[in-house]
């Protein structure tokens, strides 16, 4: 029964944690417990963490110690070169250690880097055979024709066969675009049918170094834009020509090498940035440790947008040899690599034919990263179009960065289009002004015929024309009438406004689903070992017992739908029949509605918290019930006790919540709250994409 395997190479720059990164987020989608190990890291500084093994581990918060991630330093290993009994025995037993605690561990192979290459395939050979670890061979495209690609992954095969080691698959990665589908063909035509073969095109946002990356292999200071070195560079040029001649070759994530006395083209690439009709610049690089004269300097220093500007002291032309050989890593610091390292492992590794190949275990119940990693797959197989009425905000467009980097869904931002431009532009997103949708509501080609449609929906409460106009200059108003009228599928709001703000429009024209009479709302706690559901915590303050019974409904509903089993908690202060008194009485009264409606659901009430969550207290004070202890949806008496459970929960235990998710409305428009992160944001865009999936 395989427990493992190792993604190994025979040569440098593979890209390697492409597909480790990719198996360790597949196999977390499966099962809690999974384990990281690279034998031989290359770490060349005693005193620092190796950044990709400590990159793995947080990313994944990953219980596996730093220390037991790895057994040799590459350094360590050669000294010890002679000794490959000892080298392997030790790493054997730093892996069964971890093999004990994990249902499946991925192992990393060496990188293969500087002298000693012919012993680290022995090696990394050896190491597969003896901890019976079936092998991914991964090679590399990169500078390599389409013929020579073929041969080395064909000798790397054919020499882990040699030594006795299963191979489950061959990945090519960082191939020519145009050869990917001819090399496909050719390895699955010239290995056994029962081998994995994947095929990934050279990915550009990986190979290109940061500006963090590039100052460190040149030595150099960081003289303005600290906060932006994170910036990607995918294009360099040398600032050495006249300055309206520069500005034509200004490509994205461009670097300027240049002399620090040239300050024209410093002027010139920083005006650029600002600028709506020229791409964005990744940074500067000042060479032959010359800086701008104190004019310059000081106009510098006054602008609200700096880019990256960093001084060096070697020449041009050492300085561009420098930047064009570095080998950009996937850091901790860089999430945006990882997240598009599993995004191009999803795209094209057969992720299901890799599956049937290794055995994975069936975790009971749902952890948070297995729940986040369905949202977003659930939320791809049928792509929405998302309104987003407070397109200004930070915050809203960090996260609309990352939902277009992994083609979530479909955007549209409302607001002034040159404030979002700029705002772009001075945050350094990663995202084109001229192909997201953005809507200014007055300008909008939509604004009249919403005007007519609001005032026809809403003459009968007295709503004049000129009122509609009015109304519908507000980005809450325009964003709910997308999603009325079919022009978008549903809207996220509430970062920036309230909650009343963002909900008012729906309640007037969008309206309740058939048979439902109150709008509610539901977090998904996930917690450290699962997901549960909170009702309500956002939107009803003192619910009756006929309005309590919908919010268990639809909150159950919506449980089924995003694969949580609902067991419903109806809580209250006493569990059973122990207590009295008219709260008491409302949530009994709220359970009997339930069950007389839905007899197939599973629902107890009332019930204090305790006694829902915990098996030892459920058992006790409500023996045989089958909901008690193992509570899935929790549905809270009334919006004081909702709201402030789910926030002690959330700040004392560190779960992530996710919402409020509003329930009970014809279509989906959600709400943040003014407090909401990044995460919030995205984590909430993407569930309202899977609600609409039924509409």
């Amino acid at each position: 029964m395989t427990k493992n395997i190792f993604i190994a190479s025979a040569e440098p720059y593979t890209g390697k944690s492409v597909i480790a990164f990719g198996m360790i987020n597949m196999l977390l989608a499966k099962t809690q417990k999974v384990g990281y190990f690279k034998p031989i890291i290359a770490q060349d500084d005693q005193n620092k963490k190796d950044e990709h093994v400590e990159a793995m581990l947080d990313y994944f918060s990953l219980p596996v110690k730093y220390e037991d991630a790895f057994a040799f330093t590459r350094q360590e290993m050669l000294h010890q070169a002679e000794d490959s009994g000892a080298i392997i025995n030790t790493i054997i037993s730093k892996y069964k250690k971890l093999e004990d605690n994990y249902d499946f561990t991925v192992i990393e192979g060496s990188d293969f880097l500087g002298e000693g290459m012919a012993f680290e395939f022995e090696s990394n050979a050896l190491m597969a055979k003896n901890l019976g670890a079936p092998v991914l061979i991964v090679v590399s495209g990169k500078n390599k024709t389409a013929s020579q690609l073929f041969k080395s992954a064909i000798n790397i095969y054919r020499n882990f066969l040699l030594r006795d080691v299963q191979v489950l698959g061959v990945v090519a990665n960082m191939v020519n675009p145009e050869e990917a589908d001819r090399i496909k063909q050719a390895l699955t035509n010239q290995l056994p049918a029962e081998l994995l073969i994947a095929v990934i095109p050279t990915e550009t946002g990986l190979q290109s170094p940061t500006m963090k990356e590039i100052t460190l292999a040149l030595g150099g200071e960081v003289l303005f834009g600290s906060e932006l070195l994170d910036n990607q560079v995918d294009n360099f040029v040398t600032g050495a020509m006249m300055l309206p001649n520069f500005l034509r070759h200004i490509k994205d994530n461009l670097l300027i090498v240049t002399p620090g006395d040239r300050g024209d083209i410093i002027i010139g690439a920083l005006q650029a940035n600002l600028s709506a009709n020229y791409p964005k610049i990744a940074g500067i690089v000042l060479t032959a440790g010359s800086l701008p004269d104190e004019p310059i300097i000081k106009l510098i220093e006054g602008l609200q947008t700096i880019i990256p500007i960093i001084a060096v002291k070697k020449g041009t032309f050492e300085t561009t040899t420098t930047i064009g050989s570095i080998h950009s890593k996937i850091t901790i610091e860089n999430k945006k690599k990882i997240a598009v390292a599993i995004e191009l492992f999803e795209k094209y590794v057969d992720i299901k034919a890799l599956d049937d190949k290794i055995i994975t275990f069936s975790y009971q119940g749902i952890t948070p990263h297995m729940f986040q990693y369905q949202l977003v797959k659930w939320a791809k197989r049928d792509k929405k179009h998302i309104v987003l009425p407070e397109g200004n905000d930070e915050r809203i467009l960090k996260a609309v960065e990352k939902l277009i980097t992994q083609d979530i869904v479909d955007i549209t931002l409302l607001g002034d289009p040159t404030e979002i431009t700029n705002t772009i532009k001075r945050l350094g997103l990663n995202l084109d002004p001229n192909t997201l949708k953005i809507h200014n509501p007055g300008q909008s080609a939509h604004y009249n015929d919403y005007v007519d449609t609001l005032h026809e929906l809403r003459k009968a409460k007295n709503v004049n024309l000129e009122m509609a106009r009015d109304m519908m200059t507000d980005v809450s108003y325009f964003g709910t009438m997308m999603v009325y009228k079919g022009d978008a599928d549903g809207m996220v709001s509430g970062a920036v406004h309230t909650t009343q703000h963002t909900i008012r429009p729906a309640l007037q024209f969008v309206k309740t689903k058939p048979g439902v009479s109150v709008v509610s709302s539901i977090f998904f706690m996930c917690l450290p070992e699962r997901v549960a559901i909170f009702g309500d915590c956002a939107v009803n303050p003192n619910p009756t017992a006929q309005q309590l019974a919908e919010i268990a409904i639809s909150s159950a509903e919506s449980s089924a739908k995003f694969g949580i089993e609902p067991r419903i908690a109806m809580l209250s202060y006493s569990s059973g029949t122990s207590g009295e008194g008219e709260d008491v009485e409302r949530v009994r009264e709220a359970t009997a509605i339930v069950k007389a409606k839905h007899p197939e659901l599973k629902i107890e009430g009332p019930i204090q918290y305790d006694a829902a969550v915990d098996p030892l207290v459920g058992k006790q004070k409500l023996p045989g019930s089958e909901v008690a202890g193992r509570a899935s949806v929790l549905i809270f008496p009334d919006l004081n006790t909702g709201n402030n459970t789910y926030k002690a929960v959330q700040r004392e235990t560190g779960a992530l919540a996710i919402g409020p998710m509003l329930q009970g409305l014809n279509k989906p428009i959600n709400d943040l709250s003014r407090g909401c992160t990044v995460d919030d944001i995205f984590n909430t865009v993407v569930i309202t994409a899977i609600q609409c999936q039924d509409i």
